[in-house]
């Protein structure tokens, strides 16, 4: 059921420019992963683990679409490092589905905070 919460950040994503967005999105899926990493055996077995890793896989997909279109406005070197980054992404996230620990997903964490503190910049 929404509640006031759930208004008020749809309000906030309207009102929002695409980088204030991108960059909210982008901790919360950090913050998914860090609820997983801090909670480990139960995020596990409630599949927790895996929405949040699909969550973030989502997203950097998403990323990779808007990088590789024309008319993105970014410098070319600035869009073929972040899709270098979102290769990188796709591999560890790959890694952890197979293989999962949860020191594994300190690197997504960081990734993701870093680039929202810099959209934010």
């Amino acid at each position: 059921m929404p509640g006031p919460l759930n208004a008020y950040q749809e309000v906030e994503k309207s009102t929002m420019s695409g980088r204030a967005l991108e960059a909210l999105i982008l901790n919360k899926a950090a913050m998914r992963l860090l609820d997983v990493r801090n909670n480990w055996e139960a995020s596990k077995q409630d599949g927790e683990l895996d929405d949040a890793l699909k969550y973030n896989q989502k997203l950097w997909t998403f990323f990779q679409v808007e990088l590789t279109d024309p008319a993105n406005s970014l410098p070319l070197e600035i869009r073929q490092n972040l899709l270098t980054l979102a290769k990188f992404i796709d591999k560890r996230t790959l890694e952890v589905m197979i293989s999962p620990a949860p020191e594994k997903l300190d690197i997504l964490i960081s990734i993701n905070q870093n680039i929202a503190s810099g959209l934010n910049n």
